[in-house]
């Protein structure tokens, strides 16, 4: 776009959108027990971050989380596992790696 005086108006994307948590608008699956929080504390954590809550995996699914106390390969974890050789796209993160997910700053905190 030219303004009046002949110079160029460039508009940006929002930098909000640019600079958002893995998390935000994405689905997240939780299986296993967390040996560091209550799975309602987590599911608070991952909706502060404006992520979405599944109680089980689909292809719209984007994140499964195993917890620490988990016993064996839950069906969740099965069932992403089987997904992701069918080409969707899921990550699988271990309890240690979601704490530090959420240990980012929120854009609001300072």
């Amino acid at each position: 776009m030219i303004n009046k005086d002949n110079s160029e108006i460039i508009f940006f994307s929002d930098p909000v959108e640019n600079l958002t948590h893995p998390f935000y608008k994405k689905q997240i699956v939780f299986t296993g027990a967390l040996s560091t929080m209550t799975r309602s504390e987590a599911s608070k954590q991952v909706k502060a971050y404006g992520g979405y809550l599944q109680g089980a995996v689909t292809q719209h699914t984007d994140f499964v989380v195993l917890g620490n106390k988990r016993r064996c390969i839950s069906a969740k974890q099965q069932k992403a596992e089987q997904l992701i050789r069918e080409g969707q796209d899921i990550q699988i993160l271990i309890e240690d790696d979601f704490l530090w997910l959420i240990s980012i700053p929120k854009k609001d905190d300072k």
